[in-house]
């Protein structure tokens, strides 16, 4: 049996966005643990230039509603970047997850070859197929932002190792 778009796409973000919940439940779990605010960690980055952990989970979430919303030639959803709590993001993890995971896979699999427009800086755009869509920005994005999260909570000293980003727990 061949492996689709997507089930790539679909498995993929599933795990992802399992495991990034995960990490976010041991982040708050530490936060509360320690009496730490939560906007410490949620506000936390690895660098002056890079976004904060709050905005490292909505991009990962963004990947994977709007790539997903591409790929199946769908509306693109919008969710408004309000999130302040842990709480909050995990909502936004499982609106992500959902999103994709209800994208018409026959409509995905049936786009892999056709050619899109995706924008790629203010003014910009690229011409791509669906499948090298998938395979050069959405899952490559989805893992950098995932991991840019795991990075900052394991920074503050969140026990986190890799099975953690490999794996959601349960």
């Amino acid at each position: 049996m061949p492996i689709t778009t997507s089930t790539v796409l679909k498995s993929t973000s599933a795990q992802t966005l399992g495991a990034l919940s995960s990490v976010l439940k041991k982040g708050a779990d530490h936060a509360a643990s320690l009496k730490i605010p939560e906007d410490v960690f949620l506000g936390f980055r690895l660098y002056p230039d890079m976004f904060p952990l709050t905005r490292q989970v909505q991009i990962a979430c963004d990947q994977v509603t709007r790539g997903s919303a591409r790929l199946a030639g769908a509306d693109l959803p919008s969710f408004p970047d309000t999130e302040t709590t842990f709480a909050q993001l995990q909502d936004r993890i499982t609106k992500a997850n959902a999103f994709c995971q209800a994208q018409d896979s026959a409509a995905i699999d049936k786009r892999t070859d056709t050619t899109i427009s995706v924008p790629i800086g203010p003014g910009q755009e690229m011409s791509v197929t669906c499948g090298q869509f998938l395979l050069g920005m959405i899952l490559p994005n989805l893992y950098f932002h995932s991991a840019t999260a795991y990075d900052i909570l394991r920074h503050n000293g969140v026990v986190l190792g890799k099975r953690d980003f490999l794996r959601p727990a349960g």
